[in-house]
């Protein structure tokens, strides 16, 4: 009988770039000095699964590479050979050398032979040089093991060639060839027998391996015996450990997902019909239609959160990938910059997460382009060799924030403004910093003083903030000059589904998200205030800027006189305001469908829901709104 093994080249796939990101991550966390011998052995049998799975279906490029690989690590975790940082340069150029053939294979691409030749030889140089000293592999890494930076193929978000730009200053966003995915392990299981195990691979079973317990390694060598008790007690072991995770997990394909998101949110759109119609009716069943009704609402919502959740990943899956990115751009630039992750278990929905892969990609390498200062600049102005970006995510109400923060030499106002009059572009010379900072937005904007390899073409960050507008999100951004810089990036916690308070003006019905919600009141013609021709609330000891929806979205036939009206108290990331609605419809569920897709963005709308009754009601976008307040002079406001 015949096995069709395309069958299993998607969970091969998945599985080896899972391999290769590991590998990637713990060559970066070697000690070069006293490496640790199980990250070693980690390392050494992620790339023997690799070489396995490849083998058995025919993948000869990643084969071939991954077994010049193998024998290095394998001396390196016999110590015959001595690592240093060329070598671990090395190491982690052939990473990206599998990745991209990786994908080659997936899109069923020719594989570039000559990218792989050169691969294996630089291996072989580094493999046959038994008595390589610290200096001898620097100098071969500078005559030849930065290979891959000529190579025409994709590379990971990590290439040189991606060019990017100083606050506004880099090329289009390349797509990133990593695809953070919610695998399983399939080929975990696969474990050496032995070094020179090139033909045969446990692909489909469980092999056994010893463990030396004297050196704390794993002996691969094939004249090594395990007792017979000792190998039925190491499959017996692997055997449970595999049915555990046999039992407790499945991979899914997210397209499966993404189709059960919409069928839940179809079914929250007709619960909601239901209980509209439920509210007709009168009689006998009343109250056991509204005991059902409540108990179908009750289901829902739990299907809807269990259903939501399988889509949400950590954010550390999207920050992993950064340490290589400052590590390979700080060492190219001759800076010190250290990476601060914070915030990585912080989870965000699978569909923007890769989405946000090529925007903070750009941002964190424009942060060390051109934020972070050189060595000799920084200790002029006596600040530390080592620059600082911080990469943090953290969730704030409703929604999720993504900052990148550097301790560089911030925007410069007047270089920006001069820029803006340069390209024509309309500006108030006076305006607020924040609307300023805003220009480096503009396509073309860039004030590099040249064009280089990674800065200075006068595109990009347009792009990265296109790509964020078309998943709900916006960028704001901080700086200080000779301080630093931050960049904020707003999200929506879900693409789905929101808990939210309908609100009425005139016959339009509104959306506002219940997380952002304090409180809603119906004020007193005492507690309104009308300064510099602008409404204020006085309310909680203090004043709250207070904005008509109505005029927002201009509206017509909507209650003009506040103290008729209802006002809705809301916090968002940074402020807290007023918001002047005709009255308070009810709390409900409800579904986000894109706006931009089917209509066009809408300045304040967050997105668009259908309801009960099919109509369609906007959802608001109140971190939006909040941009909309303008601060009062303290001087201006007096209580009576």
């Amino acid at each position: 009988m015949s096995i069709d093994m395309e069958q299993f080249h998607g969970v091969f796939f998945d599985e080896s770039q899972e391999h290769l990101d590991s590998m990637e991550q713990q060559l970066m966390a070697l000690d070069l000095i006293s490496p640790d011998a199980e990250q070693l052995n980690s390392i050494f049998r992620a790339a023997h699964s690799i070489k396995g799975g490849s083998g058995i279906f025919g993948f000869d490029a990643l084969t071939g590479l991954t077994h010049i690989m193998e024998n290095l690590l394998d001396k390196a975790r016999q110590g015959t050979t001595e690592l240093n940082e060329a070598i671990v340069n090395v190491l982690l150029e052939t990473v990206d050398l599998l990745k991209t053939t990786l994908e080659t294979y997936r899109n069923k691409k020719e594989v570039d032979q000559q990218s792989i030749d050169k691969g294996i030889e630089c291996l072989e140089s580094v493999l046959n040089d038994e008595n390589t000293s610290r200096s001898d592999t620097q100098d071969m890494d500078d005559e030849g093991f930065g290979f891959f930076e000529s190579e025409t193929t994709t590379k990971l978000s990590t290439d040189d060639s991606v060019d990017i730009e100083g606050f506004g200053f880099f090329d289009e966003l390349q797509p990133a060839s990593q695809k953070p995915d919610e695998s399983f392990g399939f080929f975990d299981e696969l474990k050496p027998i032995s070094q020179e195990s090139n033909d045969s691979f446990g692909f489909f079973e469980t092999p056994t391996i010893k463990t030396n317990e004297n050196d704390n390694r794993t002996d691969l060598k094939p004249n090594v015996q395990a007792s017979s008790l000792e190998k039925k007690q190491i499959t017996n072991t692997s055997e449970q450990t595999k049915k555990t995770v046999e039992s407790t997990s499945i991979r899914v394909d997210i397209g499966k997902i993404d189709s059960l998101v919409n069928l839940v949110g179809e079914l929250v759109i007709t619960q909601s019909m239901l209980t509209m119609i439920g509210s007709e009716v009168t009689g006998e069943v009343e109250d056991k239609l509204h005991t059902a009704l409540a108990e179908l609402q009750r289901n829902t919502r739990e299907i809807q959160e269990s259903v939501m959740s399988m889509r949400m990943l950590p954010m550390s899956v999207t920050f992993n990938r950064f340490p290589r990115v400052v590590r390979d751009l700080s060492s190219k630039l001759g800076k010190k910059v250290d990476l601060v992750m914070e915030g990585g278990t912080t989870e965000i929905d699978k569909g923007m997460i890769e989405k946000l892969v090529d925007p903070l990609t750009h941002l964190v390498r424009n942060s060390i382009d051109h934020g972070i200062e050189t060595i000799d600049e920084r200790l002029a102005l006596g600040k530390s060799e080592r620059g600082t970006v911080i990469l943090r995510a953290e969730q704030r109400g409703g929604s999720i924030e993504i900052s990148i923060t550097d301790d560089g030499a911030g925007l410069n106002r007047e270089r920006i403004l001069a820029k803006a009059t340069e390209n024509g572009i309309e500006h108030d010379p006076d305006m607020p910093d924040n609307q300023v900072w805003a220009l480096i937005f503009e396509a073309g904007f860039s004030t590099a003083a040249e064009v280089t390899d990674v800065s200075g073409r006068g595109v990009g960050m347009d792009v990265v903030r296109r790509n964020i507008e078309t998943i709900g999100g916006r960028i704001e951004i901080e700086s200080t000059l000779g301080k630093g810089s931050s960049f904020h990036i707003h999200l929506p916690l879900t693409l789905a589904i929101v808990d939210g308070m309908c609100v009425s003006v005139g016959d339009q019905i509104f959306v506002v998200p219940l997380m952002s919600i304090i409180e809603s009141i119906q004020p007193s013609k005492e507690q309104i205030k009308d300064i510099s021709n602008d409404n204020l609330l006085w309310i909680r000891e203090q004043y709250w800027p207070l904005i008509h929806l109505h005029k927002t979205m201009q509206i017509d036939n909507a209650i003009l006189e506040p103290d008729k009206a209802i006002v809705v108290l809301i916090e968002s990331s940074k402020k807290r305001f007023a918001l002047l609605v005709d009255s308070l419809v009810g709390q409900q569920q409800v579904v986000i469908k894109s706006l931009e897709k089917h209509y066009k963005r809408v300045p304040g709308v967050a997105g668009a829901t259908i309801m009960g009754d099919g109509g369609v009601a906007m959802i608001l976008d109140v971190e939006s709104l909040a941009s909309l307040v303008k601060p009062a002079s303290k001087e201006s406001i007096q209580h009576d």
